[in-house]
């Protein structure tokens, strides 16, 4: 039996930085997807895997930034600089 997440538990990668999903998949086909805020932004901390879906041998995951800064929010803060 295969104990490597996500080869029988997609569901085990869920939260798991991005380079940590990407080694479990290693030699799979990838589907990457980025889920960004529907405004200018940054993203800000760890980007992390939020749903692994396998279809055969391959898998797409859906990935997101712990949190986001507005790029206007940015702009104002290095204005005050």
């Amino acid at each position: 039996m295969d104990e490597t997440p996500g080869r029988s538990e997609p569901n085990a990668l869920t939260l798991l930085a991005e380079d940590e999903v990407r080694r479990a998949l290693a030699g799979r086909t990838l589907v990457f997807r980025l889920l960004a805020p529907p405004y200018p932004a940054l993203g800000v901390g760890t980007l992390r895997a939020l749903r692994v879906v396998e279809r055969g041998e391959a898998a797409e995951v859906v990935a997101g930034y712990e949190r986001y800064e507005r790029l206007e929010a940015q702009a104002r803060r290095e204005a005050r600089r």
